[in-house]
């Protein structure tokens, strides 16, 4: 990767905050476009195990969007918009594995009333807690030359 001959500097905080909701508004756009197919062929997906289906069909949607990205560049466009990326602890690129877990940790720590992102405040390393249990780390990005 040709970022490992410069020093992995941890993305701060507040960068890591405003690619949230910079992503928060990109992942609205998928979730909206991504429920379309299954409302008009399902019709009415608002009560029994259609709503249940639903669900965890848009939950997949948004696995496929943020795995993606993440094992392809490390970056989606929210992250690459703040020059950040995500890599695992050596460095490389991460692994379908990491990804996984990283996605279901970081779902586990928001439905905990946000825990695990609260978690950065007290971590050595500011890191969340889902990059911390997944083997992962939100880096910066040097200025293209």
């Amino acid at each position: 990767m040709q970022d490992k001959a410069i020093a992995l500097s941890a993305a701060s905080l507040p960068i890591r905050l405003a690619v949230m909701v910079y992503e928060l508004l990109l992942v609205a756009a998928v979730l909206m476009i991504s429920a379309l197919p299954f409302v008009l062929l399902a019709r009415d997906a608002q009560t029994g195990w259609l709503h249940t289906l639903f669900q965890v069909y848009l939950l997949a949607m948004l696995f496929l969007y943020f795995s993606a990205f993440w094992l392809r560049s490390g970056q989606t466009l929210a992250m690459k918009t703040w020059r950040v990326r995500l890599v695992s602890l050596s460095g490389d690129r991460l692994s379908l594995k990491q990804a996984a877990l990283r996605f279901a940790f970081a779902w586990l720590g928001l439905l905990a009333a946000g825990l695990g992102f609260v978690w950065a405040l007290f971590d050595r390393d500011r890191q969340f807690l889902h990059d911390r249990l997944a083997g992962t780390r939100l880096i910066r990005v040097a200025r293209p030359a």
